[in-house]
């Protein structure tokens, strides 16, 4: 299959491009495009044969549920139940990087909810994916554009690298802003429950609806994307650096001869053969997935990562540098 890349403005797309990309997605195709978190792998989101594409071409579990986009609050309804509380958190966070999971809809397909009776559901804030499900007329099904596994891509090239040859089109609008994927939120209980740190910070959402739970994992986590498998991670081994840590004592970095890439906001405590540092924990989450595409191609033999605080977005920095350690 050949892929074709258009380039778009991320403010005011293309017509031409919109049109072309909504004519594959209605017809069955995979759409890899930009939302303000990083690329996703679209297709519709209704149609089982389309879905099934998405699995095929990232190599993903078919039991990983996706996250369905939307480009208005009001079809939220036609995939599941949406009660006082949501359409409280829509109306402050969208669009935005806040995914809702919710009671599933019976139209909702299998393949998109990995056999659950819920459905993750969020609307981007990004004109072109806005465009682009407007101009499709379907919800689009959407996890990040990568092979299963992989660091998620925040820019085109990197969607390319992954699945050229495997997706109809790319739209190319630069690189996204938040960088990391969205915050999962389970809305179906009593209390509202955090899946999966994101773009949204564990104290906005505090301030908006009270008291929010941490998950305990297990089985309630696979309600979310990005939670069951091990997710963002480089060809190359990450050891984690905390405060406090005793990063020293890994004996991937005790042995001679060892090449080293850093990544993080303070400077490299050991000599580093390239060094990746951020000045805020906003600019780490931004750069964090393309900073670990650069130091895997580097020629070091292990990444260093420092783990920021546990607050605000770091929160979510932290996760996704654990899973790509595989240590969750």
């Amino acid at each position: 299959m050949r892929t074709e890349v258009f380039a778009v403005d991320a403010r005011e797309p293309e017509k031409d491009a919109i049109i072309r990309a909504a004519e594959v997605i209605r017809r069955g195709g995979l759409v890899a495009f930009p939302t303000e978190t990083v690329y996703g792998l679209g297709a519709d989101a209704l149609s089982p044969r389309s879905v099934r594409r998405i699995f095929e071409a990232k190599g993903r579990p078919v039991d990983n549920p996706l996250i369905v986009h939307v480009g208005e609050r009001e079809a939220a309804d036609r995939l599941g139940k949406v009660d006082e509380r949501s359409r409280r958190l829509m109306g402050l966070f969208w669009p935005g990087p806040l995914t809702l999971v919710i009671r599933a809809a019976g139209e909702v397909p299998a393949e998109v909810t990995g056999g659950l009776e819920t459905v993750a559901v969020r609307m981007p804030a990004h004109p072109v994916a806005i465009a682009l499900i407007k101009g499709s007329g379907v919800p689009i099904a959407a996890p990040s554009a990568n092979r299963s596994g992989r660091p998620s891509p925040t820019t085109a090239e990197a969607v390319l690298e992954d699945l050229g040859g495997r997706v109809e089109i790319i739209l190319d609008a630069g690189p996204t802003v938040v960088g990391v994927e969205s915050t999962v939120l389970d809305v179906t209980g009593d209390l509202p429950v955090l899946l999966r740190p994101g773009g949204v910070s564990l104290e906005e959402l505090a301030r908006a609806v009270g008291p929010v739970l941490r998950s305990p994992g297990g089985d309630h986590d696979q309600r979310s994307p990005g939670t069951r498998y091990r997710h963002y991670a480089p060809s190359i081994p990450v050891v984690l650096l905390d405060p406090g840590d005793g990063w020293a004592k890994d004996r991937r970095l005790c042995r001679g001869g060892v090449r080293v890439a850093y990544v993080g906001m303070s400077p490299s405590p050991i000599a580093a053969l390239i060094e990746i540092r951020f000045g805020t924990v906003e600019g780490y989450a931004t750069g964090l997935f393309s900073a670990l595409r650069e130091l895997e191609r580097s020629g070091a033999d292990v990444i260093l990562a420092e783990l920021p605080a546990e607050e605000g977005v770091g929160l979510a920095v932290r996760d996704r540098l654990r899973r790509a350690a595989g240590k969750d």
